[in-house]
C-alpha cells in the first residue's frame, strides 16, 4: 500500500512539473470593500527569463452587488531603468448576454484580463506597477480585491 502512495505521489509530481506555470500574482484586499482613488496599491516582482514572452493581466474581485460593466484603470508601469509609464485601460467585467464575465460563485466574482495585447518580451530587472481606479464615483463600493499577475507563455 505504501509503494501505491509513494508511485501516485510521484507521479502527481512528474506531471505538474511538466506543466510548470511560472507566474507572478499578487493582489491587495480592500477591507471596507471599496477602492478608494487616493489608494493606488504597488507590486513589484523581478524577471530574470529575457527569453521568454509574458502576458500581462490586471486580476479583479468584486461583488454582485458592483453596479457598472466596466472598470477604469490607471496601470503605472516602471521597467528597470526607465520612467514610468502610465496607461489607462478600461476592463470590461459584464455585458447584456452573458452578465458577469469572470468566475464566480455565490455573489462574488473574479477576473484576470489581460492588457496586453499579445505576448511580450522583458528586461532583466525589477518591475514596478501601481494601479489606480479613475471611475467617475470615488469611493468605489462592492470591490474586495484588485492586483496584477504575470504570465509566462512556455511554447
Amino acid at each position: 500500500m505504501v509503494k501505491k502512495i509513494v508511485f501516485a505521489v510521484c507521479l502527481i509530481s512528474a506531471l505538474w512539473s511538466c506543466n510548470k506555470l511560472d507566474s507572478f500574482e499578487r493582489t491587495v484586499f480592500f477591507p471596507e470593500h471599496q477602492w478608494s482613488s487616493k489608494y493606488q496599491p504597488g507590486f513589484q516582482f523581478e524577471i530574470k527569463d529575457t527569453l521568454s514572452r509574458y502576458n500581462i493581466y490586471v486580476v479583479i474581485r468584486h461583488e454582485d452587488a458592483f453596479h457598472y460593466s466596466n472598470l477604469w484603470l490607471n496601470v503605472i508601469t516602471t521597467a528597470p531603468n526607465e520612467k514610468s509609464n502610465s496607461q489607462k485601460v478600461n476592463l470590461q467585467l459584464a455585458n447584456n448576454t452573458t452578465g458577469w464575465l469572470g468566475s464566480g460563485m455565490d455573489d462574488v466574482f473574479d477576473h484576470r484580463i489581460r492588457i496586453t495585447s499579445s505576448p511580450i518580451h522583458l528586461k532583466k530587472g525589477v518591475y514596478q506597477f501601481s494601479l489606480q481606479q479613475i471611475m467617475r464615483e470615488d469611493p468605489l463600493p462592492a470591490i474586495l480585491n484588485a492586483g496584477i499577475r504575470v504570465e509566462k507563455i512556455h511554447s
